[in-house]
């Protein structure tokens, strides 16, 4: 199957439609200043353009795993690149700011079910004792879209229009597109398929309901933040729009270190590193909401915010398989799905809660309700600490905390 296809080419090719994917989901992080004069409107809408695109994905993971669960592997992919263009593509040329969203929800419906279908792929096509790091190698697309697809389009939007950055992406989908069709081979194996009762399966599960809740929640507490970002450093820490694509470069550069240090403190005891991880992002946030006015010292801790926010991914995500690996064994693929679903809640949740904020009390409170999300999170983990541990002591092959 994989004789005529090279492995290295093909974990290129999904790496490249991965750094096209992941640019689009933050994108408008940086665009938000344009957004806003562009079309007449607050923060608050402006920051639809990320709540929305997460409910997308929240929506578009689930449902398309059960929809596409049969779809032969590279007629998949193709569909997903061609929806992902047609949705940018529709973004950049909306007259109106409910376009732009439309467009938004289009690529963000092909978002989760790609992250899925990727990682699967990438799994097939190298010798099983390889999987972890070919999974690994796919998802560097993403990591090279936080450090340079975003500021990139930021700056791109900067000096011809955000319109530009909408269409910069869609060349690169174009790209991935083209490298899929030639270096993803067409008779890949169909994983189970997906079901409804497996969807409640996984969340009848309580150990599994609470962990995407941790998901939700930790991950989601960033968001109330980093959502309206460049309106933070530009009108409060007084740094000017140019400088502020740098800070987006330098601030991907430290989610990059994030993410390398998460998924090795992760490996062992996720449960344990998780809890250290967002115990450092909770404090990170409340020394912000006390330097977030300062110049310097806000940047200091922005930049340090960017360690934290997304070094829980691998752990929750290595977690929620374990759990489903030992509690619901049949709906491994649905739970990761359900998983990523959660990672969009918390976007979508964080992200809303952060415009009213933003509207009502100011930007500077962004932190503190950040906190308690990040808070509750916290306190949810500590009971998934404990319900590990009886279980550790009668079932040796339960899931390490």
């Amino acid at each position: 199957m994989t004789k005529q296809f090279n492995p290295s080419w093909t974990l290129f090719a999904l790496a490249i439609s991965a750094f096209a994917i992941g640019s689009t989901e933050f994108i408008s992080v940086g665009l938000m200043p344009l957004l806003v004069s562009n079309f007449h409107i607050n923060l608050a809408q402006a920051g639809l353009t990320v709540s929305i695109y997460a409910i997308g994905i929240m929506i578009g993971a689930p449902v398309m795993t059960l929809l596409t669960g049969r779809l032969n592997r590279h007629r998949l992919m193709m569909l997903i690149m061609i929806l992902f263009i047609i949705g940018n593509l529709l973004a950049a040329s909306g007259p109106t700011f409910g376009v732009l969203l439309a467009g938004r929800v289009v690529a963000a419906l092909v978002h989760g079910i790609f992250m899925t279908v990727a990682s699967v792929i990438a799994a097939d096509v190298v010798a099983p004792a390889k999987r972890a790091s070919a999974i690994a190698i796919m998802f560097t697309g993403l990591t090279v879209a936080t450090v340079t697809g975003v500021p990139l389009g930021t700056m791109i939007g900067q000096l011809g229009g955000w319109r530009w950055s909408f269409i910069f992406i869609s060349m690169i989908g174009v790209i991935g597109l083209l490298a899929d069709y030639w270096l993803i081979p067409r008779n890949l194996p169909l994983p189970s398929k997906a079901t409804v009762r497996g969807i409640i399966r996984v969340l009848t599960n309580p150990q599994l309901l609470f962990a995407l809740l941790v998901t939700a929640l930790g991950y989601g507490g960033t968001f109330v933040v980093y959502t309206y970002l460049s309106p933070l450093l530009e009108q409060q820490m007084h740094w000017s729009a140019s400088a502020v694509v740098l800070i987006l470069v330098v601030y991907g550069l430290m989610v990059a270190l994030g993410n390398t240090l998460g998924g090795r403190w992760a490996n062992a005891r996720p449960l344990i590193a998780l809890f250290k991880m967002f115990s450092g992002l909770l404090i990170t946030l409340l020394i912000l909401s006390v330097t977030g006015y300062s110049h310097w010292l806000g940047l200091l801790t922005v930049l340090l915010m960017g360690i934290f926010a997304f070094m829980n991914v691998p752990g929750l995500q290595l977690y929620v398989v374990q759990l489903a690996e030992q509690n619901t064994p049949h709906d491994i693929t649905m739970a990761s799905a359900l998983n990523i679903s959660a990672f969009n809640v918390g976007i979508a949740l964080g992200s809303g809660i952060g415009g009213q904020v933003t509207t009502n009390l100011g930007l500077g409170w962004t932190p503190i309700f950040g906190a308690i999300m990040v808070a509750v999170s916290l306190v949810l983990l500590l009971g998934l600490i404990w319900l590990a541990r009886p279980a550790k002591s009668t079932d040796r092959h339960c899931v390490q905390n």
